[in-house]
């Protein structure tokens, strides 16, 4: 039985890195050797046993991308030793939610390195209708990007932002950077970010940020200085906490939106104004995976250098530091991103 290396999450807060069977593949799949994958917030969860703590012991990492190792018999169009990343949310393909790109409402769906074994390991098996091929001249720490930026892409689709519309994004961590970056590039003006963290608010201006506030108590009367007085027309929530979410409604203008995105607990819950909503005809809607034509448009993106993504590439971790990577993420808010890299 041929065997790989690969970071098993053996109960919460606890990885062991051993020698697995190399996952099989089945006609209409394909065996991708990983040469990169990051760890997500939600690997965070599922590392702390907030999320899918039945599934342990399994392989979490969603955030990949490699080459070709294996191709199914019934898998057309793709070849050995191509440069991919993968579509990790799999839906059944055919019912109104899959049709309509909201794979995550499928009855069917599941998502690699979340409800099967995914890419903290040399190999990670994939169904080949999920697979994206990638550029041969893009770094593997850009390409494993591909799965974030999708996220901040259907993001911006969904709150329907456009050319000359005031944004705040609240918390300007790994994602709240990233959906900076995402309006610059729709032409939101002003970006207006609330990050805390110093290191964390200078990546933020550097990410093109117009506006960081960094004191909590002027974060209203600031995005109104710099709004005309009315409020935000979207606000971002980027960190899931209850009462960010609260505040978000604070900051924006009448006829303004909330970008929910921050996951929260399952039972968290906030009040809402129901008579002011209707009457201000404010607006609040939720968005979380990048799937379909999201993880396309950022790969394009990520090609063409739109995004600075020099804060997310410089913390490579060789597989066998996975737990250390872990217990350490907290510790360096300067880094935005850490990826692992499985042994060649």
């Amino acid at each position: 039985m041929e065997t790989m290396q690969a970071a098993v999450l053996v109960t919460p807060g606890h990885f062991e890195v051993r020698d697995v069977p190399i996952p099989e593949t089945g006609p209409d799949d394909v065996l991708v050797q990983v040469d990169r994958c990051g760890i997500c917030g939600t690997d965070v969860h599922i590392f702390q046993g907030h999320y899918v703590a039945d599934r342990l012991p399994f392989i979490p990492g969603h955030e990949f991308t490699g080459t070709l190792a294996r191709i199914g018999g019934r898998v057309s169009g793709l070849h050995v030793g191509q440069r991919v990343v993968a579509d990790i949310n799999i839906g059944c393909g055919h019912c109104y939610f899959c049709r309509r790109n909201e794979i995550l409402n499928c009855p069917e769906m599941r998502q690699i390195g979340i409800h099967r074994d995914g890419g903290f390991a040399q190999y990670v098996s994939v169904p080949g209708r999920q697979i994206i091929p990638a550029s041969d001249d893009t770094p593997a720490e850009v390409l494993a990007l591909t799965e974030p930026v999708a996220c901040v892409v259907r993001a911006a689709r969904k709150a329907g932002v456009g050319f000359g519309q005031s944004v705040v994004v609240l918390g300007a961590g790994p994602v709240g950077n990233l959906h900076i970056q995402m309006m610059r590039l729709v032409g939101a003006a002003p970006v207006i970010a609330v990050e805390l963290s110093p290191e964390r608010a200078r990546l933020a201006a550097r990410a093109g940020a117009d506006v960081v506030i960094t004191d909590p108590e002027r974060v209203v009367d600031t995005v109104r200085a710099h709004t005309g007085g009315r409020g935000a027309d979207v606000v971002i929530e980027s960190i899931g906490l209850p009462a960010l979410y609260a505040r978000a409604f604070d900051l924006i203008r009448p006829g303004g939106h909330v970008a929910a995105f921050g996951i929260t607990g399952p039972d968290d819950t906030i009040a809402l104004g129901i008579l002011d909503m209707i009457l201000k005809e404010t607006s609040i809607k939720g968005s979380v995976a990048g799937m379909g034509q999201d993880m396309h448009d950022a790969l394009t993106l990520l090609q063409h250098g739109r995004f600075m993504v020099e804060p997310f590439t410089q913390a490579v971790v060789p597989l066998d530091q996975i737990q250390s990577a872990f217990d350490t993420l907290k510790d360096r808010p300067e880094i935005l991103k850490v990826q692992i890299a499985p042994p060649v």
